[in-house]
């Protein structure tokens, strides 16, 4: 009596475990796609400017002093300072994969830059973490796969 009490127990516990699983990947899912549609249109609302970029311990804001960013509907992305311009592109992503090199962000969505160049825009290339955002502020942060150093990269809204 005491062996099926038991079993009755652990089986109705199995079921109580997997059912409440299965609820959470669902509101996982629409939370990460609703945070995907909130960043895409909250930095299409305006141009940003970097106010902090570090790279692996070194600040390099000043690489980015006087760009103006604006990422377009379209997925293109634009860096002006006064005649120069610099061309990119940008997505926001969901990222399930859990082996990926975050460190449990926002509902592990990803900010994705790309510069094909000059060198100081291609350090920006990566699939950032977002790490916080507000209505005019987005921190982003990316911790290599190879040695563990932390980037940073902090746009504010103009």
């Amino acid at each position: 009596m005491k062996k099926s009490i038991f079993y009755f127990t652990l089986i109705s516990l199995a079921i109580v475990l997997s059912s409440c699983s299965s609820d959470n990947n669902d509101e996982e899912m629409q939370t990460s796609s609703q945070s995907v549609e909130a960043v895409s249109n909250l930095v299409v609302s305006g141009s940003w400017t970097i106010t902090s970029y570090v790279d692996s311990g070194t600040d390099e804001t000043s690489d980015y002093s006087g760009y103006s960013f604006s990422f377009n509907t379209d997925g293109s992305l634009e860096a002006v300072n006064g005649t120069t311009v610099i061309t990119g592109s940008w997505s926001v992503t969901n990222d399930d994969n859990s082996d990926d090199d975050d460190y449990d962000s926002m509902d592990d969505v990803d900010f994705n830059i790309f510069f094909s160049a000059p060198p100081a825009f291609e350090e920006l290339t990566d699939d950032w973490d977002i790490a916080s955002r507000s209505s005019n502020r987005i921190e982003l942060i990316d911790i290599s796969g190879g040695d563990g150093s932390t980037d940073t990269l902090v746009f504010e809204k103009n």
